[in-house]
């Protein structure tokens, strides 16, 4: 399997706003609406990318953790369902809701929202302050499908608990690494 790295942008940058389709209950969500009062994690995944599916059981673990202790998360869906059905809005819903996804799902059909983010990946990751500033862009932890190592989230939950704990997160990050966003064209054109 093809492996494409983070762009990892910089540190700082505030979140570029959206407004999408939840495929989930069919709501449109902005960032406002996402929002969490300590931060807010953004999340590009897919359907397909065996990336994500190793990763699948540990965001929802993430984001049933922190939610309640007032982080607001997103996952976002940004590929050419032309050419790759297996993520159409339809089978969206359906691992939504096969994963019970507590978050969010949303559906970047114009794939601007990824161009907005950089997002290079999925899963890639981006975590935002209170003030919706980035603190926090790359890994979810270092396992990987067929790696050996177990799923736990460590980075972005240490990230998370540097907020919760008024402590400064790190800025030596590691990039996420997964299957590349599926561009319609290329996102420089």
């Amino acid at each position: 399997m093809a492996r494409t790295a983070s762009t990892m942008i910089e540190l700082g940058t505030p979140a570029p706003d959206f407004h999408l389709i939840d495929v989930i209950i069919n709501n449109r969500y902005s960032l406002e609406n996402i929002r969490g009062k300590k931060g807010t994690l953004i999340m590009f995944i897919s359907n397909h990318c065996p990336f994500v599916k190793h990763v699948n059981e540990e965001i929802v673990r993430l984001a049933g953790d922190y939610r309640v202790l007032g982080f607001g998360f997103a996952a976002i869906m940004s590929n050419d369902v032309e050419n790759y059905p297996a993520d159409h809005p339809d089978n969206m819903h359906e691992v939504a809701r096969r994963h019970q996804y507590s978050f969010p799902y949303l559906y970047d059909e114009s794939q601007e929202v990824a161009r907005a983010y950089k997002a290079a990946c999925t899963p890639d990751f981006y975590l935002f302050d209170d003030e919706l500033k980035l603190i926090y862009r790359g890994q979810l932890d270092n396992s990987r499908p067929g790696n050996g190592i177990p799923v736990n989230g460590r980075d972005i939950r240490e990230a998370m608990d540097a907020v919760l704990n008024n402590k400064k997160v790190l800025p030596n990050q590691k990039p996420s690494i997964g299957c590349n966003i599926k561009w319609k064209y290329s996102p420089d054109t």
